[in-house]
């Protein structure tokens, strides 16, 4: 009995730190905080602050819309089945349109994160409509799910230009907003796009917080499968059946898949998974071999204009 106590009790505590640690990690990493500075970095820390991000997390602010988009537009809001507001803008093309555009930022991102794709698309010859997800940029909210709630807003921007009357209409999205893309097609049988364009979709909701420990230069596990856990706890649903991998299955329409071969934050191996499980029979995947979890358009923009205007005008 001895023994048991000896290495039991020390493993217990083990145990409940390591949790504790992820509950306080989950919590921060899935909240935003509106007008604070931004996190300092790991090299920027003091030792005490370091100790402090390690085991209470990092207070991260709510990402701050800046208005450089070169084209003419309107903002104004709209509101997701929850009663969330999220704010757009949504910009003409000059003549007449081939269709609408509608797209989706990253994490911590907004639709300013996006402005260079949007005039991109612009120039050929779509509308263009942004969103700003819930707990980012001007929309309400504080909290993000990674895209479990988010599925929401894609689907309160589709039904916006629908109802307009929009016959072709293509959804757009990078990291975070290419994964929630495929949550709302298979979340929402009114969503039937004319064509999708994924960017960097990470294949699971735990293999996102993978990538995120990678980038941090922290273990994979046990970590990746509390943060997970206690995640999705911590918002009310089963995050470990967060899976844009397997709603692939569920879109059916011509699809393009994007990915940076440097990309630490999704894998190869997700990314092939992802465009396996694609239901479409026209389907296309480019891999990027100068571009990591960024913007591909502007890290290679002549390939990345070759190959969307390619995809949308076949």
């Amino acid at each position: 009995m001895k023994w048991i106590k000896r290495i039991g009790f020390p493993l217990l505590g083990i145990f409940l730190l390591l949790n504790i640690i992820a509950i306080s990690q989950a919590y921060q990493f899935t909240h935003f905080y509106p007008n604070i500075p931004p996190a300092k970095k790991p090299d920027q820390m003091n030792f005490g602050e370091k100790a402090s991000a390690i085991f209470f997390g990092v207070h991260y602010p709510k990402s701050v819309v800046v208005d450089s988009f070169q084209v003419p537009h309107e903002s104004f809001t709209i509101k997701a089945s929850d009663d969330i507001s999220l704010e757009c803008w949504y910009a003409k093309a000059e003549k007449i349109a081939k269709g609408t555009v509608i797209m989706f930022h990253g994490h911590a991102s907004s639709k300013s994160g996006i402005i260079k794709e949007a005039e991109a698309f612009h120039q050929l010859g779509w509308n263009v409509l942004m969103t700003d997800f819930r707990a980012h940029g001007n929309s309400e909210g504080t909290v993000c799910t990674i895209g479990f709630e988010e599925a929401k807003d894609v689907k309160a921007a589709y039904d916006y230009i629908e109802v307009k009357g929009e016959k072709n209409i293509v959804l757009w999205g990078i990291s975070l907003g290419a994964s929630t893309i495929l949550k709302s097609v298979a979340d929402y049988n009114n969503i039937k796009p004319n064509k999708v364009i994924l960017e960097m979709p990470f294949g699971s909701l735990t293999d996102a917080v993978k990538g995120k420990l990678r980038t941090m230069h922290l273990p994979e596990q046990p970590f990746s499968t509390l943060l997970t856990l206690w995640g999705g706890a911590e918002q009310g649903f089963w995050a470990f059946d967060m899976n844009p991998e397997e709603y692939a299955a569920k879109l059916n329409c011509p699809v393009l898949l994007q990915w940076g071969i440097n990309d630490q934050r999704v894998t190869e191996t997700e990314t092939n998974t992802i465009y396996k499980n694609l239901a479409s029979h026209d389907k296309l995947m480019i891999k990027y071999a100068h571009s990591a979890h960024e913007s591909l358009y502007k890290k290679e923009p002549e390939k990345w204009l070759a190959t969307v205007g390619g995809f949308l005008n076949k």
